[in-house]
């Protein structure tokens, strides 16, 4: 996902039942303001063992942190499945913080120790805590 051109745009991957198919399409298409193109698939998504984790961001709000923490992801091709972010006001100062929350596939073969030590780097660089855990289950 990202901005462009002072647009947001995005793209997604949705698995659903062939018979849901046709009542996904139209309530899309009836969504004011949203322009979406549907590509069909027949292509399976392989499945992939790892760990799963949940990476927690609490920071000063400015451009790129998303970016940065997704470019880190990508390098060590962990998968993103779920993420949350908002803004909220500082307890003390009253200062925009941003805060996001995200349930990551990390691969098999992930570095866990790289990784959280590329993660605490853009941390310093960009003012903000990282905590990173690894989830039980799944």
């Amino acid at each position: 996902m990202c901005r462009l051109g002072g647009e947001f745009a995005g793209i997604l991957r949705v698995e659903i039942p062939a018979e849901k198919k046709s009542v996904l399409l139209v309530a899309l298409q009836k969504i004011s303001g949203l322009n979406v193109v549907i590509q069909p698939t027949q292509s399976a998504v392989a499945v992939t063992s790892g760990r799963q984790t949940k990476l927690e961001i609490v920071g000063s709000d400015r451009p790129g942190i998303v970016r940065e923490i997704a470019s880190a992801l990508a390098r060590a091709s962990v998968n993103v499945e779920e993420f949350f972010s908002e803004l909220v006001s500082a307890p003390m100062s009253g200062e925009t913080l941003f805060k996001a929350s995200a349930r990551l596939q990390l691969p098999a073969n992930c570095d866990l120790a790289a990784l959280k030590r590329d993660l605490e780097k853009i941390a310093a660089d960009l003012l903000v805590d990282v905590s990173f855990a690894e989830l039980s289950g799944k």
